[in-house]
């Protein structure tokens, strides 16, 4: 027989996950680390690779990487548990929390899988619309969950793309007015300096998502883990794959958070850099960029599809989201090297006179 039935029907109109990674001289659309991890660390991990039984599986639950960082944040290691990147655990929530009958809820503009897990699991999703600055509209959050039917909440802190952390009081607040599972996605809080991770004790309600993938320079080798009450991480642990993360992955943790102290100047610089680039912007004709607690800017400007395109002929790669709903005419720098900020901000620059001195010839014409 030549042909296949359909597949679930919730994958029907579904766009798959697409960052347009492309090649570029300075790579600054994925919010990644600009640098990689050192020779000496590069070279402990070659050592710890090499004790590494391949015909063996991997520890299923990653325990001697738990221990460390249970360890680093005060806590036992029944209240962590790690992931095959932060994606494999956000996916987890939706197959734990979600499902027929459940209901999210969600504040656009935010990480898109949130929504899309959503979907995949038959999770209806309420939104949220972000006001005009991108805060969250926290009265109709609450007035939302006041109707009792809501099962998980996904607040990003620092918030991707737009960049700023949600306020401490209001995720308090949050956590106080409901039972739903409330997951605060501190992703990128190494950037922000700000944590939620004193709540756990107070709150059965909270997860914490975190990840090696930024401020440790590991994108490339997939690693989240997620801090939450022991219950909560129980439930967890049902619904992920066996043996997601695998013992190279788990070395390579290991001996990056037994060393991310070294990590920490780069992150520094990376905040210093932050500000600089925000100050150019803001000097930039027509450009508006929003405040961020993170290592990337979001910026609105006429015409921000061509001056993708302007910039990536130029060598560098930013993130276009001029034509998505709610974050239209703007594209998402992450903060690279000096260098690459510097190429940035020179080709905007040029963009924006080219642009101008056309409108002038127009106006003459």
């Amino acid at each position: 027989m030549n042909r296949v039935r359909a597949a679930a029907p919730q994958l029907a109109g579904l766009v798959p996950y697409d960052p347009k990674y492309l090649p570029a001289e300075a790579l600054l659309s994925a919010n990644e680390n600009p640098r990689d991890v050192d020779d000496e660390v590069r070279g402990l991990i070659a050592a710890a690779i090499a004790r590494v039984p391949f015909n063996r599986y991997p520890d299923p639950l990653a325990n001697d990487l738990r221990d460390l960082i249970a360890e680093a944040n005060g806590l036992d290691r029944s209240c962590v548990l790690v992931g095959n990147g932060g994606d494999e655990l956000l996916f987890n929530l939706a197959l734990a929390w979600g499902g027929p009958g459940r209901t999210c809820l969600n504040f656009p503009p935010t990480f898109s899988v949130y929504a899309a897990n959503a979907r995949l699991t038959n999770t209806a999703v309420v939104d949220i619309a972000r006001r005009d600055d991108f805060s969250i509209d926290e009265e109709a959050a609450f007035a939302r969950l006041a109707e009792g039917d809501i099962d998980y909440v996904i607040v990003a802190s620092p918030n991707n793309p737009t960049g700023l952390r949600a306020p401490a009081d209001f995720l308090e607040r949050l956590l106080d007015a409901t039972d739903a599972l409330v997951m605060v996605d501190e992703a990128y809080f190494e950037f922000s300096r700000q944590t939620v991770r004193p709540l756990l004790s107070t709150h059965e309600n909270l997860v914490i998502l975190r990840t090696f993938s930024k401020a440790f320079s590991l994108a490339g080798v997939r690693l989240g883990y997620i801090l939450a009450n022991p219950g909560v991480i129980a439930e967890f642990q049902k619904v992920r794959q066996p043996y997601s993360v695998d013992a190279v992955s788990q070395a390579i943790g290991e001996v990056v958070y037994r060393h991310r102290a070294r990590f920490e100047p780069g992150i520094r610089e990376i905040i210093e850099e932050r500000a600089r680039v925000m100050e150019a912007l803001r000097a930039t004709a027509g450009v508006r960029p929003f405040p961020s607690d993170s290592n990337w800017i979001l910026l609105r400007m006429d015409d921000a599809g061509a001056a993708w395109d302007y910039l990536y002929a130029g060598g560098v790669l930013v993130r276009d989201f001029s034509a998505t709903p709610l974050l239209e005419n703007c594209l998402r720098v992450t903060i690279g090297t000096p260098v690459q900020n510097d190429l940035f901000i020179s080709l905007l620059r040029g963009f924006v006179a080219e642009r101008g001195e056309r409108r002038a010839r127009a106006a003459r014409a």
